[in-house]
């Protein structure tokens, strides 16, 4: 399904201008805090009423100032699953998710609660009340009440701020289990570059209220320059890799895609199964010969893409591996030393310890990635 943004509204002294369009399966609104990616979800959601511009959305239209068109948020058919899960303190788990399906016209439901109940792993959880309940558990149960009300679009407003390290671990493969294995699409609202690297399919970057960048999470987060301060160290290349091979000696497994083969240590994935792989740029070495006696068993073949350098002490260099884009942050003075400059050939060279869960997540593409297709939980 598609989403269609262009509307402008001012809250306070702040104002928000944005513009973008996608048709990804989950959607990241990315930036710092303040940029305007809350007020920009709920105008989306219904939650505000804009003070100019159109909100469309698989073909009808949420919002149009210019023709009085206003729905409902409760018309809308969108899932909201906010920061802290907001449950009903006074119901069971199992109340909780059909409390979900209550303003869902029968004829409009296609959420299975079996289906539903399997795919967040909550069954155990039914009969509890959500004072029992943990963090993780308790915004797994927010995303099934979602779901439950047989959403077009699914709205996620930084689901994992309130969660601990441990927390975010547990939650994030429920979070991938229903980008792809379900067909909703999700509008996720993140400030970590680590979470719309292993989540998103496609970005929009706001900075200050305006929509800065927007595409593919390949493109937009091999640009550095695009990602706040805080985050740059983050960006890098995001591959969609195959499984090869399995090394049981040494608990290796051989991820191939154009750009080449990588090994990664402690990774369990089937051969011919699909891997998204973060390669940040900081952990990215480039040299002009490939490397013999070291300790680093991922080098990738490619030549000099572009480099920017900017006015810091950095250069931010992008290296094209067989048709695929992996960027390397290295000195400016080790930019000049060996003589970079766009067309040449070089190596990328990434240590395999680099590789460790937060990279690495496995998917489940839709067969044709069929993006328009309607949502359906089986």
């Amino acid at each position: 399904m598609s989403l269609s943004v262009d509307i402008r509204h001012r809250l306070g002294a702040f104002s928000l201008d944005a513009v973008f369009e996608t048709g990804g399966r989950l959607t990241a609104l990315f930036g710092p805090s303040g940029s305007g990616k809350t007020s920009l979800v709920n105008l989306i959601g219904g939650l505000l009423r804009p003070d100019e511009g159109r909100i469309v959305a698989g073909g009808r239209v949420l919002v149009d100032t210019g023709t009085g068109v206003f729905v409902p948020k409760h018309k809308r058919r969108i899932g909201y699953v906010f920061q802290d899960a907001r449950l009903f303190p006074h119901m069971t788990v199992g109340q909780n998710l059909r409390y979900g399906r209550f303003f869902t016209p029968a004829s409009e439901r296609y959420g299975d609660m079996d289906g539903v109940v399997e795919l967040l792993g909550i069954g155990h959880l039914l009969d509890r009340k959500p004072g029992s309940l943990s963090g993780g558990e308790k915004q797994r149960v927010a995303i099934g009440r979602a779901l439950l009300a047989s959403p077009r679009l699914i709205l996620m407003d930084e689901p994992l701020a309130s969660l601990d390290e441990q927390r975010k671990a547990e939650i994030l493969p429920y979070i991938e289990r229903l980008r792809d294995e379900t067909k909703i699409p999700i509008v996720y609202v993140s400030h970590s570059a680590a979470e719309v690297a292993r989540l998103a399919t496609d970005i929009a970057v706001l900075d200050n209220g305006r929509v800065a960048a927007a595409g593919p999470t390949s493109e937009i987060l091999q640009r550095l320059d695009l990602l706040p301060a805080e985050e740059r160290s983050e960006g890098g290349a995001v591959l969609e890799m195959r499984a090869t091979g399995r090394d049981e000696t040494f608990g290796m497994t051989t991820l191939a895609s154009p750009a080449g083969e990588i090994h990664v240590a402690g990774l369990e994935a089937t051969p011919g199964s699909t891997v998204r792989v973060r390669i940040r740029a900081r952990d990215v070495i480039v040299a002009t010969e490939r490397p013999r006696g070291i300790s680093a068993l991922n080098i990738l073949p490619g030549r000099i893409a572009g480099i920017a350098s900017g006015n810091g002490h950095f250069a931010d260099v992008t290296i094209d591996c067989n048709g695929e884009a992996v960027s390397a942050r290295i000195t400016r003075q080790s930019a000049e030393m060996l003589g970079l400059a766009p067309g040449l050939p070089v190596f990328a060279v990434v240590k395999s310890v680099t590789f460790d869960r937060a990279n690495t997540a496995k998917t489940v593409p839709f067969a044709g990635d069929d993006r328009n297709a309607r949502g359906r939980v089986e």
